[in-house]
């Protein structure tokens, strides 16, 4: 098959070299009245500031749904020559820099969405008419298309001409050859750069070129000379080989080590307080912050922006985290044979902090040799947030919001050793003992969830430890058949915690818990504030409970009655 004719059938080829057409963030401006719209445009600030500097080299890792893309297209949209004049940045931030315009669409951009070369690349490989000699993988794939899309330039096609030894796939040669005669350097964007890593996980030789193609664009002096600025973007951080990172010229910021970009990647609670002012926005800022937020990245909480954006849409709090690839990856880490996992998985759910090393951890999702290796790639897939020690080599795991929590609870339960836990065991007595009113097995209980280390002693202070402590035990066995509610307002005031049952085989339970006083109290004022009322009419059969914890004996004591 002749270059003239290649790849002809297949859609979509070519615009790699300086895109124009409308991006996800270009999209996103244009209904910006109509959708929920974050301006993140100060970020370019940031970049341009990198410009021919030593930190030109920049790869940023994030999980999924944290905003990569659109920032990605937001960098190709500002300094692509394939935009210019079409004014997208007017009236965002970046707009209001004295500097705007002296970067705006004057580079040549090689913008590359590693997703879009894979698909065209199994399009490729399913066409036998399609194949071109000795292009064979989906490296060599990746070269020959952005080396094509370089001779649709006409001069840059002359220049390439003249050198023999570059073929269909040297593009790092290429760039060197254009660059020396136009004496101007290009941006490179790639988003996904980890997409070989995670979707051919097992062909390391396959791995390895694709690095040797990264580091022959940007390890030697003259490769770098070709690239005002260099852009990454992925989920995995950069590969490391013999504990050394496989581009050590870049730059990182990761889930792991996130340097100083945590608020241009998701909402800081700012941004969320802003969107909930909308007259739109039906959701409070509360619900988002309990449900979405949690990832606190160098003491900046953290928001999933995708996830955000579809509770403001569809107005209503709820599970968002999609991505049964990434769901099955959890499975197979939770059931390694790795001592402990497991019950620290369940510990995490239930609101426990993990420590563990992320320092011989290689950013591959293969060479998991350990639980610490385990942590450290949940924590880049977003499964679990995680927040400096004391000791600089360990991190604290935790599961950061009730989204992902709601996620990991429904893949633990799949588990065939989900119902040998003695966690799990120990939920179910404790919600038997309160429907049989037995006020003293569950104050057993709770003492031993309050001895656990699940429980820090110095914090076990006030009603807010209480009521901590009760739901934690109470989680596992309440999962199927109740909802659970805090503060709910209920008579003459507010009931603690109320467990209300979805359908009417299961009793109704109020809780009222006192710090210093007493058990009596408690139920006392739960018949004395009415809290029963509001219920009284749905249920007939409605179990109070009261809780005291005293500081004098370190006990807990419990009695329960049902209501007549």
């Amino acid at each position: 098959m002749t270059d003239d004719v290649e790849f002809g059938e297949i859609k979509g080829m070519g615009n790699i070299l300086n895109p124009d057409k409308d991006n996800s963030f270009i999209n996103l401006v244009k209904n910006k009245d109509t959708r929920v719209f974050v301006d993140k445009t100060d970020f370019i600030e940031k970049t341009n500031a990198l410009f021919n500097t030593d930190g030109k080299l920049l790869a940023v890792t994030r999980p999924r749904r944290f905003g990569k893309t659109v920032t990605a297209d937001m960098l190709s949209a500002y300094y692509s020559k394939g935009y210019a004049g079409r004014n997208i940045f007017d009236n965002l931030k970046i707009s209001k820099e004295k500097k705007y315009a002296e970067h705006l669409n004057k580079y040549n951009v090689i913008y590359i969405d590693m997703n879009s070369i894979k698909d065209k690349f199994i399009s490729y490989k399913s066409d036998k008419t399609l194949y071109i000699e000795d292009i064979d993988d989906i490296v060599d794939f990746l070269q020959y298309l952005v080396i094509r899309d370089l001779k649709e330039n006409k001069e840059y096609a002359e220049q390439i001409s003249r050198d023999p030894l570059i073929g269909k796939k040297s593009l790092s040669s290429a760039l060197e050859v254009i660059c020396k005669q136009t004496w101007e350097p290009f941006i490179f964007i790639m988003d996904e750069w980890d997409l070989i890593y995670r979707e051919y996980r097992n062909e390391t030789i396959l791995q390895e070129k694709f690095i040797e193609f990264l580091r022959g664009l940007f390890k030697s002096k003259d490769g770098q000379a070709c690239f005002a600025l260099a852009y990454l973007t992925g989920i995995l951080p950069i590969k490391k080989y013999n504990s050394q990172s496989a581009l050590n010229g870049f730059d990182e910021y990761n889930m792991l080590s996130p340097g100083n970009y945590a608020p241009y990647f998701g909402f800081t609670e700012e941004e969320v307080a802003g969107i909930v002012k909308s007259p739109d926005c039906m959701v409070s800022h509360q619900d988002l912050k309990e449900w979405y937020e949690g990832y606190k990245i160098k003491g900046v909480d953290i928001y999933n922006p995708n996830s955000v954006c579809k509770a403001v849409s569809r107005n209503e709090c709820i599970s968002y985290w999609s991505g049964t690839s990434s769901n099955e990856e959890f499975v197979r880490l939770i059931n390694t044979d790795f001592q402990g996992i497991k019950e620290d998985i369940i510990n995490l759910i239930e609101g426990e902090e993990v420590t563990f090393s992320c320092a011989n951890f290689q950013n591959d999702m293969v060479n998991i040799k350990d639980k610490n290796d385990v942590f450290s790639l949940l924590v880049c897939l977003g499964y679990l947030g995680c927040s400096e020690t004391k000791n600089k080599y360990r991190k604290a795991a935790y599961v950061p919001n009730a989204e992902i929590r709601a996620v990991l609870i429904d893949i633990v339960r799949e588990q065939n050793w989900y119902e040998r836990m003695e966690t799990i065991r120990r939920s179910e007595n404790l919600l038997k003992a309160i429907k049989e009113l037995d006020g003293a097995t569950v104050a057993t209980i709770i003492q031993d969830i309050h001895n656990s280390s699940s429980v820090a002693l110095l914090d076990y202070n006030d009603e807010e430890s209480l009521t901590y402590c009760v739901m934690t035990g109470l989680l596992w066995s309440t999962l199927d058949d109740y909802s659970c509610h805090r503060e709910d307002q209920a008579g003459k005031g507010r009931v603690d915690l109320v467990y209300e049952p979805i359908t009417r085989k299961h009793p109704l339970i109020l809780i009222e818990f006192k710090y210093d006083g007493s058990a009596e109290e408690a139920i006392a004022q739960i018949k004395t504030q009415e809290y029963f009322k509001r219920y009284a009419g749905q249920y007939r059969n409605i179990i109070i409970v009261g809780i005291n914890y005293s500081t004098k004996t370190k006990d807990h004591r419990c009695l329960i009655e049902k209501l007549d």
